[in-house]
């Protein structure tokens, strides 16, 4: 049995140790950040306020000539995403003197009155709402100002944080070997290529976020690629998606969030020209579509005990996912972490719907004896299953592991980072959570606070790019919800959670490895990340996003 796939029966846990110097020098993977972005206010401004008198009012609220009052009140709008389908409006509504009755039309058939006086020339409401179904909704504000017998009417569109994931095929979008997407010419060193999206193989327009399988190739020198949904951004954040050697063909999952131009921005932080695949397998929309539901992970294929042994060279097989277990029927799709192990030849791996034919994508590249692990979203064939076809002449032992669900029953919404941030890299203090800088011991777990709004319904799974780099030997990478309350280490009290047997990601000695993991959290809304090696090693998380219900 090949070591570093989850598989290590036997080993000593350990408490997280005390912070050790930081390792060898490596390429810079980017900034560390404190915490989200903030979500974007949407405004109205008070000049597109459109005011006329109440009815029986005209004599109160116009002149001579019939104009209305220079007292006539204005309003100014802002609607700000609080969690997926929550929301706060600002209404300040601005008169002389004045009393007002506001009324507030959510465009969900619901409305909401409140009442002031403008004593001091203006007053503020902030009022919350929940929106039932997600999307764009159009929010009507009319201010009744009695004391000058007329009416302010402002209006400003939102749409909700929260979106849905819905199946794509397979399908390839850009390569620039072929020209596919993009100019055929590789990406040059420090320069990036922009992606359309929204549009492309079916891919609505008005999308928030894709599933893109990420793959670097024809590599010269060593770098990263970050994705990102504007070019300045994407040259600029430095947080790395895809991580690179010469020689080296390798392949991330990714959840990138879409631009307003229905853009995604793939940055070469190399020196060198390398050549970018990216295949798409899903999309998120501000629409009702499939939630999904987080699961701890679990392994539901393991060739080197199960199914007869390795996988033959372009063979096949099939793995019933739903209504088999954790999994329901009716799911529609699954994210799993695919990994391939004692690979004979260099080869790849794709996973796809049971009963349909082999789409020309991969979803994890390998090299001869390589152990290698990537994130998949698979839409589930209508029997419940999907299937697994070995793109190598030679045999390789496949595993497989189950981290959650997309499906019409499942809850949670995704609200994608509006760019994805740094909250964890070992290399550096990190200054709100008290980690100090330091690898992570061999066999030994490190708690990663993941910073939100304590006052929000709380966050049931984050998206993460884990990066494991400053390798001396090889190993694999756990990630898993803890039991205990951050203050809990805080205070030093905290007890030992169960080490998992999953694996997120693999690595061998002196190499940088990426991988997008789908975690849920514990009740301290954070996660562990075990070093499965016998060696220690730096981690490095980047957040794209997360998931919650409210």
């Amino acid at each position: 049995m090949a070591a570093g796939v989850g598989l290590l029966p036997g080993i000593a846990q350990a408490a997280p140790a005390a912070p050790a110097a930081p390792g060898a020098a490596q390429p810079d993977l980017g900034p560390l950040e404190a915490g989200a972005p903030e979500s974007e206010t949407v405004h109205s401004s008070a000049d597109r306020t459109v005011v006329t008198p109440l009815a029986g009012a005209g004599s109160r609220a116009a002149g001579a000539q019939g104009k209305l009052s220079a007292a006539s009140p204005t309003v100014e709008l802002g609607a700000k995403a609080i969690t997926a389908h929550k929301m706060n409006l600002a209404v300040v509504a601005m008169s002389e003197d004045a009393e007002l009755d506001i009324t507030v039309d959510w465009g969900d058939g619901t409305k909401t009155d409140r009442h002031g006086s403008a004593s001091q020339g203006s007053e503020r409401w902030d009022i919350k709402h929940t929106y039932a179904l997600l999307g764009p909704y159009t929010i009507k504000v009319t201010v009744k100002d009695t004391t000058h017998g007329v009416q302010a009417v402002n209006e400003v569109k939102f749409t909700t944080a929260g979106t849905e994931f819905t199946s794509h095929a397979p399908t390839r979008l850009l390569d620039t070997r072929a020209g596919v997407g993009a100019k055929k010419a590789k990406v040059a060193g420090r320069s990036s290529v922009a992606l359309k999206v929204a549009g492309a193989a079916h891919v609505p327009a008005g999308v928030r976020a894709v599933v893109l399988n990420v793959t670097v190739t024809n590599t010269t020198g060593p770098g990263h690629i970050s994705v990102q949904p504007e070019k300045d951004w994407a040259e600029t954040v430095q947080t790395s998606n895809v991580n690179y050697l010469a020689g080296q063909s390798v392949p991330n999952l990714v959840i990138a969030t879409v631009g307003a131009d229905g853009f995604v921005h793939l940055f070469n932080g190399g020196w060198e020209s390398v050549d970018l695949l990216a295949d798409v397998t899903g999309y998120f929309t501000a629409s009702e579509a499939d939630g999904y539901t987080a699961l701890n992970p679990t392994r539901v294929v393991d060739t080197r005990e199960k199914l007869g042994g390795k996988t033959p060279g372009y063979g096949t097989f099939d793995v019933a996912i739903a209504g088999a277990g954790r999994v329901p029927k009716g799911a529609t799709a699954v994210a799993l972490n695919l990994t391939v192990t004692n690979p004979i030849q260099s080869g790849h791996l794709t996973a796809y719907p049971a009963g349909q034919q082999a789409p020309a994508t991969s979803s994890v590249n390998f090299a001869p004896g390589q152990t290698v692990a990537n994130s998949v979203i698979v839409p589930v064939g209508a029997d419940g299953k999907i299937t697994v076809r070995n793109g190598s002449w030679e045999s390789t032992d496949v595993v497989i592991d189950v981290v959650g669900y997309y499906g019409a029953g499942s809850l949670a919404a995704y609200e994608p980072a509006v760019v994805s941030y740094r909250t964890m890299d070992t290399r550096k203090d990190t200054w709100w959570s008290g980690n100090k800088s330091g690898p992570v011991p061999a066999r030994s777990y490190l708690p990663v606070y993941l910073p939100h709004d304590e006052d929000a319904d709380p966050v049931v799974a984050w998206v993460l790019n884990a990066t494991v780099t400053n390798t001396t030997g090889e190993g694999f990478l756990s990630v898993a919800a803890d039991h205990n309350e951050w203050s809990d280490y805080e205070a030093d009290t905290a007890t030992m959670p169960e080490r998992p047997v999953s694996s997120a990601l693999n690595w061998t000695a002196g190499a940088t490895v990426p991988n997008l993991v789908q975690t849920t959290v514990g009740q301290g809304m954070h996660v562990d990340f075990w070093n499965q090696g016998w060696k220690s090693v730096d981690v490095i998380v980047d957040v794209q996003g997360k998931y919650r219900v409210g």
